[in-house]
């Protein structure tokens, strides 16, 4: 995917996800000095809190020359002539769907549309719209600007031409874009994230381990090892020279008693007095500089390694 040396992208949202994304976009700018990233945000004190904020996400690394930030008052002058326009607004089908109808209006007719959201899927966000196939969810994995991953989600109408330059745009930035085939609630890391997350409240609910052992648990094995092979490859090596199928063969009758077993805890149903006020008392407030200076040395570490492994 050719860019222009005028590269513009505009970012709807300065919450923490667009404000990540923000980051992001300017750190793969510097070179380009007629490119730019234009935020627009309808909050009273947009600019102020954006310019204010925006340095937060560098950690020990200097920020860039936030001479490349635009802060726009407007939707239509956010968006006209805009190579690509990011939505990171809130989770509300109703917003989505209006503000898209209204973009498409001002909006270049080349530029990429992606949205940020976490699950709702760009069939029902593009409903207003008179060209639904320029439209496609563009998920991340928080924060956006140093997690790898962004989960590209179309609508059966989504053109091809519109995937395919944005799987090109972020993997010549490093990122990892997945397709995901078909439109489904929360799209495919949350689902996992959350299959985990559920078993874990049902645990620590039930009495069996508390919060804090939990997260130890999975720190100290499962973490480490998806960090380096995700579950299907993990579990094809513990299955040795027979693979998965060894695995399940070996131990399949108890894989299967843990699924019959797993935790049907529901939104509302009681427990999270308990598990949030655990929670409050073991982390309080959750020092994320730490967290996300750690994940990008391992992430580092990783990218090391698997070079490592090419070369051989």
């Amino acid at each position: 995917m050719e860019h222009p040396p005028d590269l513009k992208i505009t970012l709807i949202g300065a919450g923490t996800i667009g404000l990540s994304f923000a980051a992001f976009h300017l750190s793969h700018l510097s070179h380009l000095s007629a490119s730019h990233v234009t935020i627009y945000d309808t909050r009273p004190n947009a600019e102020s809190y954006i310019l204010e904020s925006l340095p937060q996400f560098y950690g020990t690394h200097s920020p860039p020359l936030l001479s490349n930030v635009r802060i726009a008052t407007t939707l239509e002058g956010a968006v006209s002539g805009a190579h690509i326009i990011q939505e990171s607004g809130p989770e509300n089908l109703a917003i989505k769907q209006a503000l898209w109808a209204e973009v498409e209006k001002h909006a270049p007719e080349t530029a990429l549309l992606w949205s940020s959201t976490s699950g709702i899927p760009a069939s029902l966000q593009a409903q207003d719209m008179t060209d639904k196939t320029r439209l496609l969810v563009v998920h991340p994995y928080n924060p956006p600007h140093i997690m790898p991953l962004l989960e590209l989600v179309p609508s059966p109408d989504t053109s091809p031409n519109v995937i395919s330059r944005t799987e090109e745009f972020w993997r010549q930035r490093g990122r990892v874009p997945i397709l995901v085939k078909k439109e489904i609630t929360g799209f495919v890391a949350n689902r996992l994230a959350f299959a985990l997350l559920r078993e874990s409240i049902h645990l620590v609910d039930s009495g069996v381990v508390s919060i804090s052992d939990l997260d130890r648990i999975v720190e100290s094995s499962m973490g480490p090892r998806w960090a380096v092979a995700g579950p299907f490859k993990s579990y094809h090596a513990g299955g040795g020279p027979a693979g998965l199928e060894g695995f399940f063969n070996n131990i399949g009758q108890t894989v299967q008693d843990c699924w019959d077993d797993a935790g049907k805890v529901n939104v509302g149903e009681g427990w999270e007095q308990k598990i949030f006020s655990e929670a409050r008392e073991v982390y309080g407030a959750v020092d994320t500089g730490e967290r996300d200076r750690i994940t990008r040395r391992l992430l580092d570490v990783l990218a090391e390694e698997r070079e490592k492994g090419r070369r051989k």
